[in-house]
């Protein structure tokens, strides 16, 4: 191993030593399941606004969308503005309803619970039918995690993948079972600041470097000047509305996503959220910019085409930067990565523990045994994404797509309603989950046509259109979240 190599893997252990450290601080503050699931509801607006915007855009902000922009040039435009206003109207429209209505709704932890209890189910088949969504949509979502970690590994420490993959998995499954809720917070608040700073420098770097923009537009023009269009994709056809809606509809996908959601039930009071919200929106504002950006410098970089696009951030890290900063930026990879998969699988360890250990098999469970179980279920659910992501050719956002797709079709109407329309009902909920979720699940394989519209999109209106529909056939008027 060369010097550089040594001052790579230095900047990497002072980084992942810093998370263990709050893993361990976190630990000894987690006394109960609502400690362990939601933190007490203690958090702050910095600490809710990183961490549900780290959460939230994962590795893919770093590996996938870059890609994406590599590839694709400013076809990419749409899928960012998407998320950008996604995001906006997620706060706007849910954070503090959400935080109000889910401690009246009996307090509850979990977007499972909460449902529940707001509509007064007490078959529990809305419980247990959403639990099935979460469980299922996070193994796809956490193992595109794993598979982003597995990629960092291999192309920086030249690991066999299945050993990249497994270091990334051990790291995250450590501090997230030890520390719970306020670990994965603590640790999305520092991971997010870290993310940040590297996807601005590079960009900043290169623009300097080439001739500042008007440099930078004259060499992508010289190399495809189709791909500085917005409405064609790199080959110069037009996008055409299916794709276009397809990339924006992305931001459809956030009312559901139950990792954001938490962070929304978590803060201290539902007065710090606009302040929250002006931060979260700004953070997502510039990342999602300079991750675009990070792509696109990129094309003129590389004069061979790199043969896997997802990579074009680490590459441009290790060829521009001394390996001691090229390690901060490298660890901010790994901080995205895991800012979203110790969320993923603290929510579906929540779920599991939560939703269906104690609501059918120890009604009666102790907290402390249900704080085990929920570490537990933390190193079950992470064995199977990890099974998941030994397919070395798996793209993170092709993994991304599908799991946020299946979560804002399955709760992102149901939440939206819960917190807006009276006349929804305990049918009208189940309706709409189940009818967002398979719609996803059979959209999916269907191609051409119509067929290849993204699957949110019809998901997330048929379930919208179930819920009105079921409430009004069944005509029964709950509203217990006054």
């Amino acid at each position: 191993m060369g010097s550089s190599d040594l001052l790579v893997g230095l900047s990497f252990f002072c980084y992942l030593l810093t998370l263990l450290i709050i893993g361990v601080v976190a630990w000894r503050r987690t006394r109960n399941l609502s400690d362990f699931v939601l933190g007490g509801r203690s958090l702050g607006s910095w600490v809710t606004a990183l961490s549900a915007s780290a959460s939230d855009m994962s590795g893919w902000l770093l590996l996938g969308l870059p890609g994406y922009a590599y590839l694709a040039g400013l076809e990419s435009f749409w899928l960012a503005l998407g998320l950008l206003i996604g995001t906006w109207l997620n706060w706007r429209l849910v954070a503090a309803r959400l935080r109000i209505a889910s401690e009246m709704s009996g307090n509850a932890l979990t977007l499972p619970e909460y449902l529940s209890n707001r509509f007064n189910d007490a078959s529990g088949l809305i419980r247990i039918s959403s639990s099935f969504f979460i469980l299922l949509f996070f193994l796809f979502y956490t193992s595109s995690g794993l598979v982003a970690g597995g990629k960092l590994f291999e192309a920086v420490f030249g690991l066999p993948y299945l050993w990249a993959v497994a270091s990334g998995a051990l790291i995250i499954i450590l501090y997230t079972a030890f520390g719970g809720f306020l670990a994965v917070s603590w640790t999305d608040l520092f991971q997010g600041l870290l993310m940040l700073l590297a996807l601005v420098t590079i960009p900043l770097y290169v623009l300097v470097e080439i001739g500042g923009l008007e440099g930078f537009l004259s060499t992508i023009e010289g190399s495809n000047a189709e791909l500085l269009n917005p409405m064609t994709d790199s080959n110069g056809e037009p996008l055409g509305v299916i794709a276009i809606v397809s990339l924006m509809a992305w931001g459809l996908g956030y009312f559901g996503q139950p990792h954001i959601l938490a962070r929304f039930k978590a803060i201290k009071q539902s007065d710090f959220v606009p302040k929250a919200q002006r931060i979260a929106v700004s953070w997502v504002f510039i990342t999602l910019t300079a991750a675009t950006l990070s792509g696109l410098v990129g094309i003129p970089i590389f004069e061979t085409p790199l043969e896997d696009a997802e990579k074009v951030f680490i590459r441009l890290v290790d060829l521009l930067f001394h390996p001691l900063v090229a390690g901060v930026c490298l660890a901010a990879i790994l901080a995205a990565i895991m800012s979203t998969a110790d969320s993923q699988l603290l929510v579906s360890s929540s779920t599991f523990t939560g939703d269906l250990y104690r609501l059918l098999l120890r009604k009666r469970a102790s907290e402390a045994e249900l704080v085990i179980v929920g570490r537990l279920a933390v190193l079950s659910i992470a064995l199977i994404a990890f099974l998941l992501a030994l397919d070395s050719e798996s793209r993170v956002l092709d993994l991304v797509s599908y799991a946020w797709a299946g979560f804002g079709a399955a709760f992102g109407p149901a939440v939206l309603l819960s917190l807006y329309w009276k006349g929804m009902n305990r049918w009208g909920a189940l309706a709409g989950i189940l009818s967002g979720g398979l719609t996803v699940v059979l959209w999916k394989p269907l191609q051409g046509g119509l067929f290849d519209l993204y699957e949110i999109v019809p998901g997330f209106l048929i379930s919208l259109a179930m819920i009105v529909l079921v409430s009004r056939l069944t005509s029964s008027r709950l509203y217990t979240a006054k």
